[in-house]
């Protein structure tokens, strides 16, 4: 069953809150990793920034699940 969380009268999907978080997370990993330079060893930082926030985003939902 879906949730849908009302904001002031709107109702958003539960989702788009969790990805908001996965993305701040995300955003957070990419900064420690291109400060200890790990970003620069990898052949697609975009496709590894992605998975990343794939497994954030499933780590975070799958709580939510159950």
């Amino acid at each position: 069953m879906t949730q849908e969380i009302d904001i002031y009268g709107v109702f958003v999907p539960s989702l788009l809150l969790w990805a908001a978080c996965a993305l701040a997370l995300t955003a957070l990993l990419r900064r420690l990793f291109a400060l200890s330079g790990a970003h620069r060893r990898l052949w697609r930082p975009t496709l590894f920034d992605l998975g990343v926030f794939l497994a954030l985003l499933g780590c975070l939902t799958l709580p939510q699940a159950a």
